[in-house]
């Protein structure tokens, strides 16, 4: 099974927290694929392939947007892949108080969040390491940054420490689709982020071994980043 696909069962970490993932949203045969193994029915399966599409298309754009801010007009995150997870929180009157999902970073570029439009508990850290409510706000969709865009970026780009707060015994849900990283070659900041002001900051690595070392080393709010530090 890919890392991110398939279904993630409650943990001693985070015991309210279940999830249900697509490794690759841009694929048209992995969603199909997927939607096949759920046996969902034409008009779910319709629903699932426009929303894939859409969703894709929008974090490309905004990887791009990102890209030009730096002035970079030629960045293509076509072939990043996309990894897509349902996430439901059970939470009972036990968990108020409780987190739902422990203080993280996300390992990829770009996250786009469709959360509960009803039910909130998303709490972001700020500079001052203070915790910031992101209350729902119906029709809306967050996007924030993770430890790949900071790299790429040559550390221009923040990523963002958040978890989830249980706030009532209820049901949470929330979609979210990660833009993870280069599918081929090394995770590096491109030449016209880098000069004379702006030295390399992170050595290149291959996406799959910084997740892989974020999970051995015990570090979820991006402080594996540290190890691949230059200077």
């Amino acid at each position: 099974v890919i890392a991110g696909s398939g279904y993630m069962a409650p943990s001693v970490v985070n015991p309210f927290y279940e999830a249900l993932g697509l490794y690759d949203l841009g694929s048209s045969q992995a969603v199909q694929e997927f939607c096949s193994q759920l046996n969902v029915t034409p008009h779910q399966r319709e629903i699932m392939e426009a929303y894939g599409k859409a969703i894709h298309d929008l974090a490309v754009k905004i990887g791009e947007k990102m890209a030009e801010s730096l002035g970079i007009m030629d960045a293509d995150f076509e072939e990043w892949p996309c990894q897509f997870r349902i996430n439901k929180y059970n939470f009972t009157p036990e968990a108020v108080g409780s987190l739902g999902v422990q203080l993280h970073t996300d390992s990829g570029f770009l996250t786009i969040l469709q959360d509960d439009e009803n039910v909130g508990g998303l709490e972001v850290m700020d500079n001052a390491g203070s915790f910031v409510s992101v209350p729902p706000f119906h029709g809306t969709l967050l996007a924030n940054l993770g430890d790949i865009a900071q790299v790429w970026s040559n550390g221009r780009f923040c990523n963002v420490k958040h978890r989830v707060q249980c706030k009532e015994a209820t049901t949470r849900f929330s979609i979210a689709t990660f833009m993870l990283g280069p599918r081929k070659g090394n995770v590096e900041a491109p030449v016209e982020a880098v000069d004379h002001d702006h030295p390399r900051l992170y050595q290149p690595f291959i996406y799959d071994d910084y997740r892989k070392l974020r999970v051995s080393k015990k570090m979820p709010t991006g402080e594996a980043l540290e190890l691949l530090r230059l200077v």
